[in-house]
C-alpha cells in the first residue's frame, strides 16, 4: 500500500495551483490583449459602426441641368417635388404598407397595380416610386406615419419637367429610374438613391454627363427603431450644366401644333449658319408621362397607334423623296454639261427600249426647258436628261446636298438612307445598273431614300449655295461650309424655278407666304407606297381618300424664304397624307411655318382658324384620345414593359423598317410620279 506523505500532497497541490494560475494568467493576458486590440487598434472601426447605427448617410440626387432654347426659354427644367419611394428590402409587410399608402394618398387601382409590378421587378436595393407629385398635406401625412411603414421613404427634391410636353418629346427624350442591370454594371450608389433619374432617350440620354451634376449627402441621427432625432451637417449637391440649343422653342411649339393630326415631321434650318431652329416629329408621347412612370393604358395606346408616336420620324423615317429632288437633279444636270435652255417635248410618255415611261400628266406638258420642267414637275424631261448623262453623274451632287449623309448630332439613332449608283447596286444586289434605274432615281423613287433632316439640309444648301452642316447644340463648334460645286448662275436658275413652283403657276401655289412683300421658293413631292396592278390601271386608279391610311401616298415639301435672299429653309414629310385635306397638306403647313418666322401674329391667326377643325392642339387631342381609348378597353391592359426606353426603341425600329419595306419601287417611272397640281 502506497503511503502519500504530507510533503507529497503539498507538492501536488502547489503544482496544480501553478498550472491553474498559469492558465488564468494566460486567459487574463488574452482578454487584456483582446480588449486592448478592440479598444485601441479597432477603435475607429467600431466607432464608425456605432456611428452608422446612429447616423444614416444618404446621397441627395443632384438637380439636373436645364435644357434651354436659343433665347433661354426652358425646354426641360425641374420642379420642386414631394415624393414617396419604397425600398423593397426594408419593407416588412408589403400588402399592409401598400394598403396604408393607398388610403393616405388615394391611389387608384392602376397606380397600385403599377407599384406591385415594379416591386416584383425591382432588386432589393432599387427604390420603387410611389408618386413624385404629392401635395404638402399628403407628404406630411406620410411622413408622420413612416415608423408604421418600414421601407417607405418620403423625400423632398426636384422632378423633371417638360413645358412643351409632346412638342419636344423626340428632341429631348425623357428621364427615368436606373434599371437593376445598370446598377449592377456601374455600382454607382447614386443610381439607387430615391428620386434619382437619368436620361433614357434623346438629348437627355446623350448629354447625361453634362446634365447630371454631382450628388449631395445628407446625415441624420436616428433611434434604434429608425425614428428621426435630428438632421446633421449636409453636403449640398452641385446642379448639372445648363445646355443651350439652337432651337427656337416658340417655333418648335408652333410647328408641332401646325402639323395637326398628321403623322410626319418637319425641320427648320437657319440658312446663315446651319442652326436647327425646329425639329418636330408628330404625333408624339408626353415625356412627362414616361419620366413619372407610364401607365398600362397609355403604353398600350402608344405602342399600338398606327401613327407610331414612339418613333422619331425626323431621324428614323426613310422615304422616297419624290419630286423634291428635281431642283437638285437639275443642278446635277447643268454640272454634267446639260444646257438649261435645251427643251424636251413631253407628250405624257416616252419609249426607252421595250418600255414605256409615263409623266404624271397624261396629256403631257409640251416642250419644256429646265426651269419649267421643275415648275411643272415634268417627269419626261428628267427621264430624258438623266438618261443622257447617266445617274452616276447625278449621285455625287445628291451626296453633296446632304442625301445619304449622317450628321454629327447628339442622337443615338440616325438612319441615313440611300443615294444609289452603279457601284452601289453591283455591291448590294450583284446586278448591273439599268436605264430604268436611272429613270426611277430621276424622279426621287426607285432605290433613293432620305430622311426629313436630309431634305431640310438639301433645301438649306440650295438656298445658301454652301454645304451647310446642321448644328443643334449652341456651344458646338461652328463648321465653315464649303461652297457647292455650282456656279452662281446655275444656282440662280434653280432658285428661280423653285420660286415659280409656288408663285408662277407651278405645283405648289397653295404655299404662297402670307407676309406682304415676301415670297417663298420650294418644291412639292409625292411618294407612292403601294403597288398598282394592271387591273387597277385599267379600271381606274383608286384615289387616296378611298384607301386605308397605310396605303396613301406620302406628301413632301422642301422650301426656303425669302426667295430672293434666303434666311430659313425647311423640309416637311407627311406620312400617308395623300393630299386628302387641304389645310393639313404640305403646302399650307410650309406656308404657315415660314410665315411664323416673319410675322408671328399672322401665323397664329391662321393656326387659330384651323386648329379647332382638328380637335384642338396636340395636348387636347392626346387627352381626348386617352379618354376614348380607355372607354374601348374591355379588360385591363398588360403591364407596361420594365424597360420602357428599350421597348419604345423596338417599336420605333419595327415601324422604321416597315416604312422602307415597300418603298423601293422598280416600276415607278413606268407610271410616272404621282405629283399633285
Amino acid at each position: 500500500m502506497v503511503r502519500i506523505t504530507e510533503a507529497a500532497q503539498a507538492y501536488s497541490f502547489s503544482r496544480r495551483a501553478l498550472v491553474l494560475g498559469g492558465l488564468q494568467g494566460a486567459a487574463a493576458l488574452v482578454l487584456a490583449g483582446r480588449m486592448t486590440w478592440l479598444a485601441v487598434f479597432e477603435n475607429e472601426r467600431y466607432r464608425l459602426t456605432a456611428e452608422s447605427n446612429r447616423v444614416r448617410l444618404t446621397l441627395t440626387p443632384p438637380r439636373r441641368g436645364w435644357i434651354i432654347d436659343r433665347a433661354g426659354i426652358p425646354i426641360a427644367n425641374n420642379r420642386t417635388a414631394f415624393r414617396v419611394d419604397l425600398i423593397p428590402d426594408r419593407m416588412e409587410d408589403k400588402e399592409k404598407t401598400l394598403g396604408m399608402l393607398q388610403q393616405i394618398l388615394s391611389l387608384s387601382e392602376e397606380d397600385t397595380s403599377r407599384i406591385r409590378t415594379d416591386l416584383k421587378r425591382a432588386a432589393g436595393f432599387q427604390p420603387v416610386q410611389v408618386s413624385d407629385s404629392l401635395t404638402w398635406e399628403q407628404f406630411a401625412a406620410v411622413s408622420v406615419r413612416v415608423p408604421e411603414m418600414p421601407g417607405v421613404q418620403p423625400t423632398r427634391g426636384f422632378s423633371r419637367n417638360y413645358p412643351l410636353a409632346a412638342g419636344v418629346a423626340h428632341l429631348v427624350g425623357y428621364v427615368g429610374t436606373a434599371s437593376a442591370e445598370q446598377y449592377k454594371k456601374d455600382k454607382d450608389p447614386l443610381l439607387v438613391a430615391p428620386g434619382f433619374k437619368l436620361g433614357k432617350d434623346g438629348l437627355e440620354k446623350t448629354l447625361e454627363d453634362r446634365l447630371r451634376g454631382t450628388p449631395g449627402a445628407k446625415r441624420v441621427e436616428v433611434t434604434a427603431h429608425g425614428r428621426l432625432v435630428k438632421e446633421l451637417a449636409t453636403r449640398p449637391d452641385s446642379p448639372g450644366e445648363t445646355v443651350k440649343l439652337t432651337i427656337d422653342a416658340l417655333l418648335q411649339e408652333y410647328v408641332a401644333r401646325r402639323m395637326g393630326t398628321n403623322s410626319g415631321s418637319a425641320v427648320v434650318i437657319d440658312v446663315s449658319n446651319g442652326d436647327i431652329l425646329a425639329m418636330v416629329s408628330m404625333p408624339a408621347y408626353d415625356p412627362n408621362s414616361f419620366s413619372d412612370g407610364i401607365s398600362r393604358n397609355e403604353w398600350k395606346m402608344l405602342s399600338e397607334d398606327d401613327h407610331v408616336p414612339l418613333m422619331n420620324k425626323v431621324l428614323q423615317g426613310l422615304y422616297p423623296p419624290g419630286s423634291t429632288v428635281k431642283p437638285m437633279n437639275g443642278l446635277a444636270l447643268m454640272h454634267a454639261g446639260v444646257d438649261p435652255t435645251a427643251r424636251v417635248v413631253c407628250s405624257g410618255a416616252m419609249r426607252v427600249g421595250n418600255g414605256i415611261f409615263h409623266c404624271h400628266k397624261k396629256s403631257g406638258h409640251g416642250p419644256l426647258d429646265l426651269k419649267n420642267a421643275i415648275m411643272q414637275s415634268c417627269d419626261i424631261y428628267f427621264y430624258e436628261m438623266v438618261r443622257r448623262v447617266g445617274y452616276d453623274a447625278v449621285a455625287p451632287i445628291a451626296r453633296s446636298m446632304g442625301l445619304g449623309q449622317k450628321f454629327d448630332l447628339p442622337f443615338s439613332t440616325q438612319r441615313f438612307g440611300t443615294v444609289p449608283d452603279s457601284a452601289w447596286k453591283l455591291k448590294r444586289y450583284k446586278q448591273q445598273w439599268t436605264v430604268a434605274d436611272s429613270l426611277n432615281a430621276s424622279i426621287g423613287q426607285g432605290y433613293v431614300l432620305a430622311n426629313p433632316l436630309q431634305l431640310a439640309v438639301m433645301a438649306s444648301r440650295l438656298a445658301s449655295g454652301r454645304q451647310l452642316v446642321p448644328r443643334l447644340i449652341a456651344d458646338a463648334p461652328y463648321q465653315q461650309a464649303a461652297p457647292l460645286a455650282a456656279t452662281p448662275e446655275q444656282l440662280a436658275i434653280i432658285r428661280d424655278a423653285m420660286f415659280g413652283v409656288i408663285n408662277s403657276g407651278g405645283t405648289g401655289g397653295a404655299a404662297r407666304i402670307q407676309v406682304q412683300g415676301l415670297t417663298m421658293a420650294g418644291k412639292t413631292g409625292t411618294a407612292q407606297v403601294r403597288r398598282i396592278t394592271m387591273a387597277e390601271r385599267a379600271s381606274g386608279v383608286l384615289k387616296n381618300a378611298s384607301l386605308p391610311f397605310k396605303l396613301r401616298d406620302h406628301a413632301l415639301l422642301v422650301c426656303f424664304a425669302p426667295a430672293d435672299n434666303p434666311k430659313y429653309a425647311a423640309g416637311i414629310v407627311l406620312e400617308h397624307n395623300g393630299h386628302t385635306v387641304r389645310n393639313l397638306d404640305t403646302p399650307m403647313i410650309g406656308r404657315d411655318i415660314m410665315t411664323f418666322l416673319f410675322d408671328r401674329k399672322v401665323a397664329m391667326d391662321s393656326l387659330h382658324r384651323e386648329e379647332p377643325t382638328w380637335g384642338g392642339d396636340y395636348r387636347m387631342r392626346a387627352a381626348e384620345q386617352a379618354r376614348a381609348f380607355e372607354v374601348t378597353q374591355n379588360a385591363p391592359p398588360p403591364e407596361a414593359p420594365e424597360d420602357a426606353a428599350e421597348a419604345a426603341s423596338n417599336v420605333a425600329s419595327e415601324a422604321a423598317n416597315a416604312t422602307t419595306s415597300n418603298t423601293v419601287d422598280s416600276s415607278a417611272a413606268e407610271r410616272g410620279s404621282v405629283e399633285q397640281d
